[in-house]
């Protein structure tokens, strides 16, 4: 071919941008790449809002879970009323009291459940009621901060007082009597059949467990709910008049239930039965 038809070749091809057949060839790795980016994407958000609306089975308690726990509050030595019940309860039922001495944890949404359903959770959603590691404010009550003297009319009167939470895995299980101790209610996970007790207190007081009563109460509300505990759920107990102690149970899972309460000389006094539901 001479040198002049080379060069004319070479021009044309150039003015093509590489020939017709290349210009005309569909990018398919990056329409591909793109595609791949997006399902990922969609993939991602499905799954996140999935998990978010409904909690793992193995992360509990799950929405519609009925937990109770047993709480009371001692400020000073003194232990206080039953919270009344939530007034925003109707509007914001997940973790709330009944004016009983239990928090009842009820998940309707994923903000109440699972690893949410913590005591400073239930402070939070309860009007007027502040807990932090260095204040405690009972509703109605001014805030009581870290090293403030103790109110008068109380046992501990003039004495500096702190924040204090003592909790009991359970009623009954064997580690009943050696509570965890902490002041920050964001580390402490609820849990059915568990006692609470928050105190504002001098240190070294050993705070109470709630109320025989208030223990009573819960035992007799996980067996009619049927509910599950994390630890131990006894279908029967005695407990002692003047005592906060409930003796461990073998038997979880009996058709029913007795909790009777007895004098110091062991003579029965009074008796309640409750009937678990069948399965």
């Amino acid at each position: 071919m001479a040198r002049g038809d080379t060069g004319k070749w070479v021009t044309r091809a150039a003015s093509t941008g590489g020939g017709r057949s290349y210009r005309g060839q569909m990018p398919v790795k990056w329409y591909g790449s793109l595609l791949l980016v997006l399902l990922i994407g969609v993939v991602a958000i499905v799954y996140s809002r999935y998990e978010d609306q409904n909690p793992s089975q193995g992360n509990q308690p799950t929405i519609g879970a009925h937990w109770y726990t047993a709480f009371a509050l001692d400020v000073c030595g003194t232990v206080q009323p039953n919270l009344p019940t939530n007034s925003n309860s109707s509007s914001n039922p997940g973790i709330h009291t009944d004016g009983d001495g239990l928090i009842r944890t009820e998940p309707t949404k994923a903000a109440d459940a699972g690893n949410n359903a913590t005591l400073a959770r239930f402070v939070a959603d309860y009007p007027k009621f502040g807990l932090t590691p260095t204040s405690l404010t009972v509703p109605g009550e001014k805030a009581l901060k870290n090293g403030a003297k103790c109110p008068a009319k109380t046992p501990d009167a003039g004495k500096a007082g702190k924040v204090q939470i003592k909790v009991w895995p359970s009623a009954s299980a064997p580690g009943v009597n050696n509570p965890t101790t902490t002041s920050d209610a964001s580390t402490i996970k609820l849990a059915t059949g568990q006692l609470i007790t928050v105190g504002f207190v001098p240190a070294g007081t050993k705070l109470p467990k709630p109320s025989a009563a208030t223990i009573t109460t819960m035992l007799q509300s996980i067996s009619t709910a049927g509910s599950t505990t994390t630890t131990t759920s006894p279908a029967t107990a005695t407990i002692p008049v003047g005592s906060t102690t409930v003796p461990s149970s073998s038997s979880t899972t009996a058709a029913s239930s007795s909790t009777t309460a007895t004098t110091s000389a062991g003579t029965p006094t009074t008796s309640a039965t409750t009937v678990a539901p069948s399965k």
